[in-house]
């Protein structure tokens, strides 16, 4: 980042927010908590994307895509606030969050080929993961085939399982590199667009994500809907 990059970027996350909000704006929820107050790691995680810019933000997504409790789609969104002050570039910005995507979801893959359900039995539960998880989204592969690499993308909690169930299924490394890098792509310029055009605004985002979760999976289902038409050939792969 350029020197004024760097002085703008040693404002904490919620001074910086704070500032920017309009006269008599209130200070809006995320995820369930006051912005300013709420979950640890997401104060710590939007700190150093602030002062560390583009290092920290390819770190926190190849850690959170891989199964640790951070944001990813807040992070984007945030990002993008970022951008609408020019403290980060878009396309430089949109690079790294893809290659941190594609690198969180290619080390699931390669946990689940060659570790296995004993990578679950040991971490699972350190990080949420449950057996149960696992067999809903090995049902959604029979359902949606390697589309749901897509689909899980813009599903918390699913994203980083359909990379290791993938694995653990033996799916060819071609077949998951085309799916999950297209979703990749898509999903990482989807917030990071949201987040640069809702500008101060961003946080509002995550408002209506709760609001309205079942129609934005409703579209996110029918995206597969028209990926599975397309395709060439039905057989499993």
């Amino acid at each position: 980042m350029f020197k004024k990059d760097r002085e703008l970027s040693k404002v904490p996350i919620c001074a910086t927010l704070k500032a920017n909000l309009a006269p008599g704006q209130p200070v809006l929820f995320l995820y369930g908590t006051r912005l300013g107050e709420g979950w640890p790691i997401e104060h710590t995680v939007l700190n150093m994307i602030g002062v560390h810019g583009y290092i920290a933000l390819f770190l926190s997504l190849v850690l959170g895509i891989v199964g640790l409790p951070i944001p990813d789609e807040v992070i984007m969104t945030y990002v993008g606030f970022l951008i609408s002050q020019e403290r980060m570039v878009f396309g430089m910005a949109w690079l790294v969050s893809f290659l941190g995507s594609v690198t969180g979801m290619s080390i699931s893959y390669s946990i689940g080929r060659f570790v296995g359900l004993p990578f679950i039995y040991k971490f699972g539960s350190k990080l949420g993961i449950k057996q149960a998880h696992l067999e809903r989204v090995q049902r959604g592969y029979k359902k949606f085939g390697p589309a749901l690499l897509i689909i899980g993308y813009f599903i918390p909690g699913v994203r980083h399982l359909t990379a290791f169930s993938a694995g653990m299924s033996n799916m060819p490394i071609l077949f998951f590199m085309f799916y999950s890098y297209i979703g990749g792509f898509i999903w990482t310029f989807t917030f990071l667009a949201l987040g640069r055009m809702l500008g101060t605004h961003w946080n509002v985002l995550f408002i209506y994500m709760h609001r309205y979760f079942w129609w934005i999976l409703a579209a996110a289902l029918l995206l597969a809907a028209v990926l599975l038409i397309f395709r060439l050939k039905k057989k499993p792969y």
